[in-house]
């Protein structure tokens, strides 16, 4: 990853930084979706700079950067028309060039976490063709995971339902290449930190 977008999150008494979160994701996603090839692959990842982790929660902070190869994907992607309707909220950044001085390398990448066991078991009675009450008794003894990874709430398109989309990171010693997923995370392809 050569270059860079910065899109720094502004908010003020009529939006709190959570909020914004949602609708700037939801905008940058509906972009990256536009990006994808034909398995459904993107050429653009994304880091958050402020991201803190910490051992009962963590928080994502107020930046997202873009990563490419090339200035022109990111040109064709243009981070300022997705994000026209939220101006007031964000401030993006001109192409910039990745610094020769890096910190080091991490993984952004979509923790799914297994915590619901009602949802479980509606899944588990679907796929098994039994009782939703069989399959409550399967999870009946599931203890609550605590997850510590920041989220952002998010709106599916197709059905409609809000959801979280649960981001880990990861710090890893050397970069590895690749493409991103549709919400420009990846377990497997890193993204430099600085």
């Amino acid at each position: 990853m050569k270059y860079y977008i910065e899109i720094t999150l502004i908010e003020n008494s009529g939006i709190n930084l959570f909020s914004l979160w949602s609708k700037v994701f939801q905008q940058i996603h509906l972009g990256l979706v536009e990006m994808q090839d034909d398995q459904g692959r993107v050429p653009i990842g994304v880091s958050f700079p402020e991201y803190v982790a910490g051992d009962t929660y963590s928080v994502i902070g107020g930046k997202l950067r873009l990563f490419a190869t090339d200035e022109a994907t990111l040109a064709k992607f243009d981070a300022a028309k997705w994000l026209s309707r939220l101006s007031d909220y964000v401030h993006c950044t001109s192409i910039r060039a990745v610094p020769e001085k890096l910190m080091g390398y991490a993984l952004y990448q979509r923790e799914q976490p297994k915590t619901n066991k009602e949802r479980l078991a509606r899944r588990y009675a679907k796929r098994h063709a039994i009782s939703y009450d069989a399959a409550l008794l399967h999870y009946g003894e599931m203890a609550y995971k605590n997850i510590a990874s920041p989220f952002i709430r998010l709106q599916s398109l197709s059905g409609g339902q809000t959801f979280c989309l649960w981001i880990k990171k990861s710090v890893v010693a050397a970069p590895s290449g690749g493409a991103y997923s549709s919400y420009g995370l990846s377990s497997l392809t890193t993204v430099p930190e600085f």
